[in-house]
């Protein structure tokens, strides 16, 4: 992929295995303009950290950082340190990072590079308080975004309570803004990226690679799996957060539908769950009239996911590291 067809884009993240994943892969396959980190599996400090490690150990250092929100908008923090381990990033044992952070705020590097960047996309992989931050401080954004990929989300269960995936859930408040904000929006939901998983055969494929960052990248999926076939006993932890970036350069490894994604911000036992509206997709999906059932699609929800073809793509750019 020449660099002209590249998407121009930010991640945005909170790193986390599986958002070093996604910077691996869209480091090669975006136009990479930045990351911009936020609380979510860790705190902020450490996510930022996590970022600055990833960086350097993959060389990677001419991709600026950002440090962005600390908590969310209205509710309280929470973290997820049961999955990714105290530092959020628990396996390898990495250097002490020394690639400076950028002073200005994650909010502001957004606007700017929203003026500066002609169709910039968005890869929000941790909570969406960033996005809804620079939303709230400039509502003329999402005329100067083409898209965003959003992993969060599910169209079936929740992983950090029944109805709610964790980075929704982490602050839904910031997820009804950004849903609502009329940018395209692709949602890659826990429904698909539960049936990628780093499986002990694919983390033998990575471990083959050999190279320094193959084998940094296989000893944080050894430790992220184990935690996760004890959290939700499955063979593997799951890819969540690449999926978000393969859905932007190779259209089969994903299926999206169009439905209308509302946040639930009220319920006692469904806070911070997607309701996906799918009523227009069924058989009987338009009333008497001919008028389409449910509401008006605002993003397009990952529905079937080709977990081969994934592995494909993400081993190849890892081979590309040193």
């Amino acid at each position: 992929m020449s660099s002209h067809q590249k998407p121009t884009a930010i991640i945005d993240c909170d790193p986390g295995h599986d958002d070093v994943m996604a910077i691996l892969l869209g480091a090669r396959v975006l136009d990479l303009r930045g990351l911009t980190t936020v609380f979510g599996n860790v705190d902020l400090e450490q996510t930022t950290r996590n970022a600055r490690q990833t960086v350097e150990f993959a060389e990677l250092t001419a991709i600026p950082i950002v440090k962005g929100m600390a908590q969310p908008l209205v509710r309280d923090i929470r973290h997820g340190a049961h999955v990714h381990g105290e530092s959020g990033l628990d396996g390898p044992t990495l250097a002490p990072p020394t690639v400076p952070v950028r002073e200005d705020l994650a909010t502001d590097f957004l606007l700017a590079q929203s003026h500066e960047v002609e169709n910039l996309t968005l890869v929000p992989i941790g909570p969406l308080t960033n996005i809804a931050t620079a939303l709230r401080l400039d509502p003329s954004l999402p005329e100067r975004i083409k898209e965003m990929s959003v992993m969060g989300g599910s169209l079936t269960a929740g992983n950090a309570t029944p109805t709610a995936e964790f980075n929704i859930w982490c602050d839904p408040e910031a997820a009804h803004v950004v849903f609502s904000s009329g940018i395209p929006i692709k949602m890659v939901g826990l429904n698909v990226t539960r049936q990628v998983a780093a499986t002990p055969e694919r983390r033998g494929q990575i471990r083959g690679i050999g190279s320094r960052t193959s084998t940094h990248v296989a000893d944080m999926l050894d430790f992220y799996s184990e935690r996760y076939r004890v959290v939700s006993g499955m063979p593997g932890g799951a890819m969540h957060d690449p999926l978000a970036v393969a859905a932007l350069v190779d259209p089969d490894i994903l299926r999206f539908e169009p439905m209308h994604v509302a946040v639930e911000l009220r319920g006692t036992h469904t806070y911070g769950m997607t309701v996906c509206d799918a009523r227009h997709l069924r058989a009987g999906s338009t009333d008497a009239l001919g008028t389409p059932r449910g509401e008006t699609p605002n993003a397009e929800v990952a529905v079937e996911v080709n977990a081969d073809r994934f592995w494909e793509l993400f081993l190849d750019v890892l081979a590309t590291y040193q």
